[in-house]
């Protein structure tokens, strides 16, 4: 029996057998392992995005691009190219070329990250599919897995490529936004099917009306967490961070000045930085808050179990610190650490979400 099958064992139809079980191990633990490099992908293309590094490759080369400069003539080719685009002419003009090796070796290494992932993902898929441990369904989602991870390649190259205009010196925000956005709809499918593959069949929870309740509430907290993450999202790509740096007030408003001066109204959320601002901060503390509101039901509901339980406590103290980051990197006027370590926490308290969510697959499903 191969893993994952719409007929066998992994839905417990029948007790699995020890190489299902093994096939099952193996397989979710390279897919989790897959999502902790997808993580690392996200801090890296927040620190890119501080450091001002994501300009500074000037040619999308997928393959060959693997190989860094190995001569004096190739780093001299590669800044001469950067020296066309406007980021340097407006920003690092006499920028000398030690400067500009180290924001090529954090773009270099995002860009080989994002690499090295298509392989770590490739050459599993080819093997597991071999040795007949993928069912059919599992191996062509996981080949679309592939694809997907290319596409997204082809997007930041999209997004970089809106840098290179006249009188711009950092990457469109609404390339930004959909960049950002793919590499999250990518990891939750990923982590969706690891979670999956190893627990196949969701634990039975009954469905009171306190337990549905909760449900619906987690599925709320996905929606509000991924909303969030997209205001942040405009957020880093207008700047926004470094204006109205007090809290809880915006320049002693609670609403900012200015919050609707651009018509029609809607352009405010993406192209007006006090909107832009307040929405995230607005949507941080909404979705904190009906997190708190869940654990403080969802504790005094025995009947969700212990594993749904410790998923509640996890995300509660996950997002505690992703708050208390928001606020640090906004006092602080985002410093690159501060900026990066809150992308990436961004990562962890989705994670947090889909994981509860995932646990309670079995409310009302003996």
């Amino acid at each position: 029996m191969s893993a994952y099958s719409s007929h066998g064992s992994l839905l417990g139809r029948t007790p699995p057998s020890a190489q299902e079980l093994r096939n099952r191990k193996r397989i979710s633990t390279w897919l989790f392992a897959i999502c902790f490099m997808l993580v690392g992908m996200i801090a890296l293309g927040g620190y890119t995005r501080l450091t001002g590094s994501g300009l500074s490759i000037m040619d999308w080369r997928p393959i060959t691009g693997m190989i860094p400069p190995l001569s004096h003539a190739e780093w001299e080719r590669q800044f001469a190219l950067y020296k066309t685009i406007p980021q340097y002419k407006i920003l690092h003009d006499g920028f000398g070329l030690s400067g500009f090796q180290q924001i090529f070796w954090a773009e270099w290494t995002h860009r080989f990250w994002g690499r090295l992932m298509g392989l770590v993902l490739l050459v599993p898929l080819v093997w597991f599919s071999i040795t007949g441990a993928l069912s059919r369904g599992l191996m062509i989602r996981l080949v679309l897995f592939f694809v997907l991870g290319g596409l997204q390649g082809a997007i930041g190259w999209f997004m970089v490529a809106s840098g290179f205009n006249p009188d711009s010196t950092a990457v469109a925000p609404v390339r930004l936004v959909l960049h950002l956005c793919c590499a999250f709809a990518l990891y939750i499918a990923i982590l969706w099917t690891a979670l999956s593959v190893r627990t196949p069949r969701p634990a039975f929870i009954p469905a009171t009306r306190e337990v549905v309740r909760i449900h619906r509430l987690v599925w709320a907290i996905c929606l509000l967490v991924g909303i969030t993450v997209i205001a942040g999202g405009f957020t880093a790509g207008t700047h926004a961070g470094f204006a109205y740096n007090t809290f809880p007030l915006m320049d002693g408003h609670l609403i900012p000045q200015g919050y609707a001066r651009l018509h029609p109204f809607w352009l405010n959320w993406f192209q007006n930085i006090p909107a832009i601002q307040f929405d995230h901060r607005l949507l941080a503390t909404t979705t904190a808050l009906v997190i708190g509101l869940t654990i403080l039901l969802g504790l005094r509901t025995p009947n969700l179990g212990k594993d749904v339980h410790d998923a509640l406590a996890v995300m509660g103290w996950l997002v505690l610190v992703q708050y208390a980051l928001g606020v640090t990197t906004l006092l602080l006027v985002v410093p690159v650490w501060a900026g990066t370590v809150h992308q990436t926490c961004a990562a962890l308290v989705l994670t947090s979400a889909i994981v509860t969510l995932h646990r309670l697959r079995g409310v009302g499903r003996p």
